[in-house]
């Protein structure tokens, strides 16, 4: 019935036909802007732009200039190495995310062969006849034909304009814009290119920049401190180069090459292949990440501001005994509730009405009514309607809110004060009920018909996942629209507390904002009534007169003189509480902003189009399984499977992403200092470069590309939110560089000063113990316990640096021209004293660990 009604509404076509669409995709194409894709060629190029790059090819330009081919063969490998690897785990990045949009297409509802069918938009073709309605991102330029009364349309992003828009049958539709109240028939009247949007943005697609992290933040200024360091030793070292009338060109070669090897070329490309793997572990699980940098946001949330309704519930309606007001039967009912809806809608409130009407078999009750108008629900009226036409007289049929329904109908007919008790007796069994009445004819007030009560039960997994999200220091609050006593019996069920706060007192509103709200509908009314008017024209005026109050209240400020509570009060009682209800979609904004002022890291769940707002202001936003195109857009995450149990998985993975790149980091600091200082120490007390340019250029090889399977190793998942403390990293980093200048000084040392050895040797022995102990250090600042404790290493990450390791170790034996070779016998000495100095390392960093926690009182993070 339904579906007839929507077509004839649609100008009495049943839509094209499948081969009719197939047709016009062939003559159109698809319903989608093609983005101009970076080049392969292009992006390979470009990595060897830059100030990194330059100073690689000025050094390889300089060997070749003197004639120093192996060390040009090197450098050039080390630039080429650098690129194709980055490049490489580029492509897998744009892979992994590419594969992830394609999961999030979006879809539209349209009538196919006179059915309405869920499809992709991009197989939207001209002349199709498609439904928008509340929550939709339009799909395609087109001209609404009817089926609703109106549409409150935001089309701010292509018009400009602040307010959102009403759009009436006839009027045109643009793609992109979103739909915020009401629900339409349209026809499509352009796609993809030739939309208004696409001859707006044509063919050139723009580069999207990505907001930073405060994760992302940290580690560019760690890169920008490591490059000061060195640039500050470097000059250190062609000041004594210069005063001592060393050779320009081997001096400039040594400089570029140290240089090289002590920024952090590798932290790029950690960071891209980190990020990678962890968008493809959570979609996996059914989280697709559509902002890389959330990963990090979410390792560090420490509340959680949960939806109710199909996150810690199924979703899935139930129904109990119904309440029937005096004559009328269970079948009556719900065939009243039914006029009232629209099956297609797939409304998770109606579908136990539908299911009720296929059980008893009730079809016929409906089949001899023509639905002329439906009102869709929005959240001012709290209801939905259904205007008919039928044999006898007209019907109109409306469910929804109870109050909103009890209120409208004649009292007369019906012992009020008992509708009401049952409905506070439902609420305090969980029960969200919906009221239905209808009215004939001419008449002017509703028949209350009854009360639906339904049950949404917790899901399954909701109560383990709450208490597994507290067990990691995540606080937990149920944010529903529900009652109060509704929202009391399901945090009771799931265990989140018994703290539920009414949301409008916690904002404390005062009379004056009642006030200014009575001026706003005495403004609209002052400017809309005229006397002497029909009762059809009164009608109109107060349809009228809600659109304009709908309208101005949409934005509306918050009235100068109102009596606010105290912002530390209201945060306070934010922070406290469990749970919030009879939470419209603006107050999820204001408990968002609230908690972030009291430097919390908010995450936030959403589904509908008013959630977007909410979704953009947290920390991290979450649209939930079947959220509008809307919500969808503004989230930071996008749940394809219900539930809460996808949020907690994504918070481990976090906090495991965390933990690398933090090792990583503190790595890269000590590794920097330990090499840069002993080196400008060596070469001013001694003289003598303790290392060739070539073999910086190798050991930058060896220790820059094994160490990109830190991505994969094991870490420990903290058991509280975790924040990045600078001051530990700078601390804990520096002593570990400061034990490895001084392991490095003394085998300096002992090499020239007590054995006299050659310096060739010296410099091919202190290569041995660089690429020995270089990827050791990983290995302490992988863990805060000693190195022997779980979780161990992951095997990609110990073959990779072992490996490496042992390679470096064979050049040194045997030289292969490169070098002095120092034999196997020296070769063990080495890595027997890598090896004391590693245990000594990590004795350096239990202690400072230790000192950190007793001065600071702080866990470690």
């Amino acid at each position: 019935m339904e579906e007839q009604s929507d077509s004839q509404n649609a100008k009495g076509t049943k839509g094209l036909t499948a081969e009719e669409a197939k047709e016009r995709l062939a003559k159109f194409g698809p319903n989608s802007i093609e983005e101009k894709e970076e080049s392969w060629i292009h992006r390979l190029l470009k990595r060897f732009w830059g100030p990194i790059p330059w100073m690689i090819e000025v050094a390889a330009v300089l060997s070749a200039s003197v004639k120093r081919w192996e060390d040009f063969t090197i450098i050039v490998t080390l630039l080429l190495v650098n690129a194709i690897v980055d490049f490489y785990q580029e492509s897998k990045a744009l892979n992994a995310i590419a594969v992830l949009k394609k999961k999030l297409a979006r879809k539209a509802l349209v009538l196919r062969d006179g059915k309405w069918q869920e499809i992709d938009a991009k197989e939207i073709v001209p002349d199709d006849i498609i439904k928008v309605r509340i929550g939709d991102i339009v799909p395609a330029d087109a001209k609404l034909l009817g089926g609703g009364e109106f549409l409150l349309v935001d089309q701010a992003a292509l018009t400009g304009e602040s307010l959102p828009v009403d759009k009436k049958a006839g009027d045109d539709l643009y793609a992109n814009a979103v739909i915020k109240q009401g629900e339409m028939i349209a026809q499509v009247t352009g796609t993809g290119k030739n939309t208004y949007f696409g001859r707006t943005v044509g063919l050139v697609a723009k580069a999207q920049m990505e907001e930073r992290s405060h994760f992302q933040k940290m580690v560019i200024k760690v890169g920008n401190f490591l490059i000061l360091l060195t640039l500050f030793m470097i000059a250190i070292i062609v000041y004594h180069g210069i005063v001592t009338h060393q050779p320009t060109v081997e001096l400039l070669i040594f400089a570029l090459v140290l240089t090289i090897s002590a920024i952090p070329v590798a932290m790029p490309a950690v960071l891209t292949v980190t990020m990678a793997i962890g968008a493809r572990a959570l979609a996996a699980k059914e989280a697709i990440v559509s902002r890389l940098a959330a990963i990090e946001e979410v390792a560090g949330m420490d509340i959680l501001c949960s939806d109710k309704t199909g996150t810690l519930t199924q979703n899935s309606m139930s129904l109990a005994e119904p309440y029937l007001a005096n004559q009328y039967t269970a079948d009556e009912l719900m065939v009243y509730a039914a006029l009232a809806s629209k099956e297609e809608n797939n409304d998770p409130i109606e579908k136990p009405i539908f299911g009720y009407i296929e059980e008893k078999k009730l079809h016929d009750k409906l089949s001899g009514w023509e639905l002329k108008k439906f009102l869709p629900f929005d959240p001012i009226h709290k209801r939905t309607e259904g205007v008919y036409s039928g044999k006898e007289c007209g019907l109109v049929v409306t469910k929804g809110a109870p109050q909103v329904i009890i209120e409208q109908s004649n009292e007369k007919e019906f012992d009020k004060q008992k509708a009401y008790a049952q409905v506070e007796s439902f609420a305090d069994k969980g029960f969200r009920t919906l009221g239905v009445a209808y009215r004939e004819c001419e008449e002017d007030i509703y028949h209350f018909v009854g009360l639906i009560p339904l049950f949404d039960p917790p899901r399954v997994d909701s109560k383990e996942a709450i208490r597994e999200a507290k067990a990691k220091g995540i606080s937990v609050k149920m944010v529903t629209g529900d009652n109060i006593a509704v929202a009391k019996y399901i945090a009771a069920l799931l265990e989140i507390g018994d703290t539920i706060e009414d949301v409008r007192m916690l904002k404390g509103e005062s009379i004056e904002e009642y006030l200014y709200l009575a001026q706003v509908l005495s403004r609209a009314i002052t400017e809309t009534i005229q006397p002497d008017g029909t009762k059809e024209q009164t009608e109109a005026i107060v349809d009228d007169i809600m659109k304009k109050v709908q309208r101005e209240l949409y934005n509306m400020p918050i009235p100068k003189g109102a009596v606010k509570k105290h912002e530390s009060e209201i945060v306070a009682l934010i922070e406290q509480a469990d749970g919030f209800a009879q939470v419209y979609p603006e107050d999820k904004y204001f408990i968002v902003d609230e908690l972030q002022k009291a430097d919390h890291i908010v995450g936030m769940t959403g589904d509908g189009v008013n959630d977007a707002p909410a979704l953009k202001k947290a920390d991290c936003g979450i649209a939930v399984s079947g959220a509008t195109d809307a919500a969808r857009a503004a989230a930071d995450i996008v749940l394809m499977a219900p539930g809460l149990t996808v949020i907690v998985d994504a918070i481990k993975e976090a906090r495991q992403i965390f933990e690398r790149m933090k090792s990583y980091t503190i790595f890269r600091i000590a590794e920097t200092i330990r090499v840069i200082i002993f080196m400008t120490l060596a070469i001013v007390i001694y003289d003598f470069y303790p290392i060739t340019a070539l073999m910086i250029i190798i050991l930058a090889l060896l220790n820059d590309i094994p160490i990109m399977t830190i991505a994969y190793d094991n870490t420990k998942v903290r058991e509280k939110p975790v924040r990045w403390d600078m001051k530990e990293v700078f601390i804990l980093a520096s002593w570990l560089g400061v034990a490895g200048v001084l392991s490095s000084f003394m085998l300096f040392w002992i090499l020239i000063s007590l054995m006299h050895l050659p310096l060739d040797f010296v410099q091919s022995a202190f290569f041995a113990k660089l690429v020995i102990a270089g990827h050791g250090t990983i290995y302490n600042t992988r863990i805060d316990d000693w190195f022997w404790k779980r979780p161990w290493p992951s095997l990609p990450l110990f073959s990779a640096t072992f490996f490496s390791r042992v390679a470096g170790t064979v050049i040194a034996v045997y030289g292969f021209g490169l070098m002095e070779p120092i034999g196997w016998e020296w070769a063990i000495w080495m890595w027997g004293y890598a090896l004391v100095w590693f245990v000594f390392n990590d004795a350096v960093k239990m202690a400072v660990l230790g000192y950190y926690r007793k001065k600071y009182h702080e866990d470690i993070i």
